[in-house]
């Protein structure tokens, strides 16, 4: 991919995210947020594939699989005012189904059209599926990270908001209980187990979700990312203050630096 051809996609993007003017100001920040976050998605795969030592080709389709990694999340909530997926649809086969039906990828060769719907597909299933090749491996494995590093700040930045303020949609609907949470998902977390989203009952669960996904990140410059932005310190000042839950703060300290250590 060339840098023209990435320039042609960014246009489209912003011209199909202003396509959405929806009626209040909270759909508007619902709308904004997947907007926003697309952006710091694309920057988070930039600096990955930079890391990687991806040649400029494969960096600039790194970027153009970010970008469009959610585009199915904005006709997502215009149509259900949701953006979860087990009560609407599955937001990545509704953006490729965006992608195809808008011919988006039409100036490209077939091999990076593929490359880019199949990634698309893959980034938010729970595990990746065997048998892919190793090219699809990597740009799999660059956009689920890419992803998950910037649901941890959109979560961070949601939780320190005023509710009056906030894009409710991130949050999933899910009640705010204060001291409660799942055993099921702190469990997940001690065990080194990302949690399911239909094992969450309320906004508690929810951060220690963030948290175990953690176990999910791929490479050595997404776990440098997560320190320097100090984001597990940030949740963890988010949850209940009790031994439990400081205990699987500690084992997902413990857990990052000893994969940075052997790197």
């Amino acid at each position: 991919m060339d840098q023209n051809e990435l320039i042609l996609l960014k246009d489209w993007f912003a011209d199909y995210c202003a396509s959405f003017s929806l009626p209040t100001e909270l759909d508007q920040r619902n709308i904004a947020i997947k907007r926003d976050h697309t952006h710091e998605v694309c920057l988070n795969a930039v600096r990955i594939a930079e890391d990687l030592g991806l040649i400029a080709p494969e960096a600039r389709l790194s970027e153009a699989i970010a970008l469009f990694h959610d585009v199915g999340r904005f006709s997502q909530y215009q149509q259900y005012k949701t953006f979860d997926d087990s009560i609407s649809v599955n937001h990545a086969v509704l953006g490729t189904k965006v992608i195809l039906e808008n011919n988006v990828l039409a100036g490209l060769p077939k091999q990076e059209q593929e490359l880019i719907i199949r990634s698309v597909t893959l980034h938010n299933v729970f595990t990746l599926p065997g048998g892919l090749d190793e090219r699809s491996l990597r740009f799999a494995r660059l956009i689920r990270d890419a992803d998950k590093l910037d649901i941890l700040r959109v979560v961070i930045e949601y939780f320190e908001q005023d509710e009056g303020s906030r894009a409710e949609a991130v949050a999933l609907g899910l009640p705010d209980v204060p001291g409660k949470y799942s055993p099921e998902v702190l469990a997940c977390l001690v065990r080194g187990e990302m949690a399911r989203k239909d094992a969450l009952t309320t906004l508690n669960d929810f951060k220690l979700l963030q948290l175990a996904w953690l176990y999910d990140l791929n490479f050595t410059c997404s776990l440098r990312m997560v320190v320097e932005r100090d984001y597990i310190r940030k949740i963890a000042e988010m949850l209940p203050r009790n031994e439990e839950i400081a205990g699987a703060i500690e084992i997902m300290r413990e857990y990052v630096s000893g994969r940075l250590r052997s790197r």
